[in-house]
Parts: structure tokens; C-alpha cells; sequence
């Protein structure tokens, strides 16, 4: 879980720190961290990565992590500056 946390944090500096698209892969490469861990670790030592059956919880990991980082890498327009 640290290490997913970890990686999390890292895409949340810098979307903050206005670089939103490499933030966002780094959030959705967190998100398919967990997923590898979640079917990597037995259940004893699983933790907080465990919500629901290991089927799911892998499923929405990636799903998830995968869609993040396909929109981050697609989008072509540069920022979010408004007029």
C-alpha cells in the first residue's frame, strides 16, 4: 500500500505543480501498481488494497489505472488556462 500511496503522491505533485498530463500517468500507473499487487500478495498480507473479491479488485485496478493513462497520453491540447 506505501508503495501505491507513494506513487500517488508523486502524480498529485505534479499535477499540482501544473503538469497535469505526466501527473495523470503517474496516477494511473499507481492505480496498475495496485492491481499487480493485489494479485501478487496473498490475502493475509494484502492490506488496504483489498476492497472487494481479488477478481474486482484487479479488474477495477486496471481498468481504471489503464483509462487514466490512455486519456493523459491522448489528450493533445496543453493546459487548462482559461481566457
Amino acid at each position: 500500500m506505501i508503495l501505491v500511496m507513494v506513487i500517488a503522491a508523486a502524480g498529485m505533485v505534479r499535477v499540482l505543480t501544473q503538469h497535469w498530463r505526466e501527473g495523470a500517468v503517474l496516477l494511473g500507473g499507481a492505480l496498475i501498481a495496485a492491481a499487480v499487487l493485489r494479485v501478487l500478495l496473498p490475502v493475509d498480507r494484502v492490506g488496504l488494497l483489498a476492497i472487494r473479491s481479488r477478481a474486482t479488485d484487479v479488474l477495477c485496478y486496471t481498468a481504471f489505472g489503464v483509462v487514466m493513462t490512455a486519456l493523459a497520453v491522448t489528450i493533445t491540447r496543453g493546459s487548462f488556462d482559461f481566457p
